[in-house]
């Protein structure tokens, strides 16, 4: 389970803001990715909290409503299925996390990330650390990870309502799920919804 320990370790013994930040939506073939950046108190305790791929959905909107009022700051941004196309998903995650962390309304003195890389075109005086798993180890990772998710869940939902014959609302944009195959097969792609830079659209023409 996660808790503060990499928060303490990557302030040194020191009093400080830590951000965790984490996003998702990576492997979707539909929607935009999704990051975010939450700085939580090192004293609180938010019950329940863990890696949001381990949680059900009922359990996740109410460790989001949780993470909001308790946590000192959070922010969210993503970047479209037309920026991922453009410069590889790696890098539209990697800027959004960026994005995320420079939104705070608080500026932390160290930020922890989920994942082997830490985003480039940070402030040098913030100390940086990617945690692979870090969302299973770290509170603050975790409570950014519940976030992105929530927060991307409601954007295909929303995206849905749009384009019903799709059912982003009960698959989140993943190519696993075979009423998503179907609708592609049928439909083709959605320009600026699906990403065409992925198989089956890349060098396709389904869209």
């Amino acid at each position: 389970m996660p808790d503060y320990s990499h928060e303490e370790a990557i302030l040194g013994g020191r009093n400080g803001l830590v951000a965790g930040c984490d996003e998702a939506g990576r492997g979707p073939l539909a929607g935009p990715v999704v990051a975010a950046a939450v700085v939580l108190p090192l004293n609180v305790c938010i019950d329940g909290l863990n890696d949001s791929k381990a949680l059900t959905e009922k359990r996740r909107e109410t460790l989001f409503e949780k993470i909001h009022d308790q946590a000192l700051a959070v922010s969210i941004a993503s970047q479209s299925a037309e920026t991922i196309d453009h410069i590889n998903i790696r890098q539209a995650s990697l800027a959004a996390m960026r994005i995320a962390l420079n939104q705070l309304p608080v500026f932390p003195d160290a930020a922890l990330f989920d994942g082997r890389d830490v985003p480039p075109g940070l402030p040098r005086a913030l100390a940086t650390k990617a945690i692979i798993g870090g969302d299973g180890k770290s509170m603050s990772i975790a409570a950014a990870s519940i976030i992105a998710k929530v927060t991307r869940d409601h954007m295909l939902i929303s995206l849905d309502r749009q384009h019903t014959e799709y059912g982003f609302a009960s698959h989140k944009g993943y190519g696993s799920a075979k009423a998503h195959q179907r609708a592609i097969e049928v439909h083709g792609g959605i320009n600026r919804v699906h990403r065409m830079s992925f198989s089956p659209f890349r060098q396709s023409d389904l869209f």
